[in-house]
């Protein structure tokens, strides 16, 4: 994939249960904090939709680690979580946060521009993303998915 560096965002890819999901948080968030939620739900607006079984597992999913590096090159390792197991101390980064939201669906050398709390622009580039989920790639490579 290509980094894009017009200005444009990149091109994300989700699954269906993910995206469902998160739906229904950024909807539920909007009255704690909009601007987060408005982030998130205008990721979800551009995201390629996938069936579960059909998503590459260097594609950033909830759970999944990711690597990557900031527009001041610093290089930084995270999990994208649910806000129930968010913890900063152990590198675990709420999808309901600016940095969280802009990290969703995106894959290896795809580079995003997200905005920080504080109104500061920052941009980042994934260098690699793992999947933490081995139930779901083990779901995926048997056909078949829990309900």
């Amino acid at each position: 994939m290509t980094t894009i560096t017009d200005g444009r965002n990149p091109v994300i890819t989700m699954t269906r249960s993910n995206y469902e999901r998160l739906s229904r948080l950024a909807e539920s968030w909007a009255s704690r904090d909009a601007d987060v939620s408005e982030s998130l739900l205008a990721e979800l607006d551009r995201a390629r939709v996938v069936d579960d079984r059909r998503i590459a597992d260097d594609v950033v999913q909830m759970g999944s680690t990711i690597r990557f590096t900031t527009d001041t090159a610093e290089t930084r390792t995270v999990s994208l979580v649910f806000p129930g197991e968010a913890d900063i101390a152990l590198g675990k980064v709420s999808v309901m946060t600016p940095i969280g939201a802009a990290l969703i669906g995106l894959s290896p050398s795809q580079s995003i521009t997200w905005t920080a709390r504080d109104g500061r622009s920052h941009r980042l580039t994934v260098e690699h993303v793992q999947r933490n989920d081995p139930a779901m790639a083990d779901q995926r490579q048997t056909g078949f998915l829990a309900a």
